[in-house]
């Protein structure tokens, strides 16, 4: 049965707005994800594994967190001609909603596949893959109109370019009213050279975790680098895993920090994607801060605890039900459930206009049926969140 859709911005929609809310550009990866590995084989040995999935993964991990809020996305990238790129393709734009207007398939080009074990609440993986035949900026020419674009700052297109140079496709997206949202990867190379945050005087926020922000920095701690970021860009928010995140946005003059919800984190997949959409959906939605902070929070803290990338993106259902049960146990849950019953409050404006059927997680997988259920977790030391429950859901 098909999930009825939520728009958070149904009350901006109008003739003249933008087509889509968030556009992006990257490289979609085949993720193939085994679960339930006893261990890593050895050298010249077989393991059986007890789950198995497979989803679009790469850039299209963001796409699916961002269209299962309910914002409007679309997508350039290089798709394979082989069975690979058939079913990224297809579950990108039948499945998960996602417009691929901008995307181009080519002819004897293998589909990036990379295949995750997961073992132990860690993972491994093994990536294979090419170039893409053409850059974004080639493949997307002029972007279309959007409310936001997310990119990850990169010295190969980077953002900023001198007068008279090829302008990156997100600046072009920016001249036409978008807002960039920037994230940035790990420096393998080590030398995490501070000239690439140069290119956050176009950006209007960026959402590094904290080794990133400080490595870039060059400070010892989150909150130093958040005050150094501040300075760079208008919306600074740093994330630092379960202890949370924390965000000076100087256009509202706010600044907060929002904890993390306590669960059983499984598999971090996928989870800085989720994050950043919720930070994109709150901003352009003009929520405050720390509800931004609070609602990309629990929506990373209902995908690591599931496996498998875009597999555990959450949609609105996901969300409802997570409200439902932290509204129903407080007063007697103890300190921890009363305070985070008081933190997420502001969900009670939303959850009761989300329609029931509402957008769930939905099983994106080349065999039909998504065979990746946790194994039973050891008994927890501390209070957790009772997880969402996994419902497979095909979307509209």
């Amino acid at each position: 049965m098909s999930a009825q859709a939520y728009d958070p911005l149904a009350d901006q929609r109008s003739p003249e707005a933008p087509q889509f809310d968030v556009f992006l550009a990257g490289t979609v990866f085949l993720d193939i994800v085994f679960t339930g590995l006893p261990a890593m084989p050895a050298a010249g040995t077989e393991t059986w594994a007890e789950g198995m999935g497979s989803c679009p993964g790469g850039i299209a991990n963001l796409a699916i967190a961002t269209s299962r809020l309910g914002l409007r996305t679309s997508l350039a990238a290089a798709f394979g001609d082989d069975d690979y790129g058939d079913f990224c393709w297809r579950t990108l734009a039948e499945q998960e909603a996602v417009d691929l207007s901008k995307s181009r398939r080519f002819e004897q080009w293998h589909t990036p596949v990379t295949v995750s074990m997961a073992v132990d609440r860690d993972r491994s993986m093994v990536t294979h893959g090419h170039a893409a035949p053409m850059s974004a900026s080639e493949m997307i020419g002029n972007p279309p109109r959007s409310r936001a674009v997310i990119v990850t700052l990169s010295a190969e297109e980077p953002l900023g370019a001198p007068p008279g140079t090829a302008c990156n496709w997100a600046e072009l997206a920016q001249r036409d009213g978008a807002l960039i949202f920037a994230d940035v990867g790990w420096d393998p190379s080590g030398a995490w050279s501070p000239s690439l945050l140069d290119q956050l005087a176009v950006c209007h926020a960026f959402m590094p975790n904290a080794v990133e922000a400080m490595a870039y920095t060059g400070t010892d701690n989150p909150r130093d680098a958040l005050y150094t970021l501040a300075d760079k860009v208008p919306l600074a928010v740093v994330t630092d895993g379960a202890n949370g995140a924390m965000a000076i946005d100087s256009t509202t003059g706010e600044e907060a920090y929002v904890p993390a919800p306590r669960v059983r984190a499984l598999d971090p997949t996928g989870a800085g994607d989720v994050f950043g959409a919720g930070i994109v959906l709150g901003t352009l939605r003009g929520w405050p801060l720390a509800d931004r902070l609070a609602f990309a929070g629990v929506c990373a803290a209902l995908a690591v605890q599931q496996f498998g990338g875009s597999l555990a993106a959450p949609g609105w259902g996901d969300i409802a039900d997570w409200w439902h049960e932290v509204r129903g146990a407080a007063g007697h849950g103890g300190a921890y459930g009363d305070s985070l019953a008081r933190r997420y409050a502001f969900l009670d404006r939303l959850v009761p206009t989300v329609p029931v059927g509402a957008v769930r997680r939905a099983a994106a997988t080349i065999a039909r049926h998504a065979d990746l259920e946790p194994p039973a977790p050891a008994v927890p030391t501390e209070p957790e969140v009772p997880a969402a429950p996994r419902v497979p859901a095909q979307k509209e």
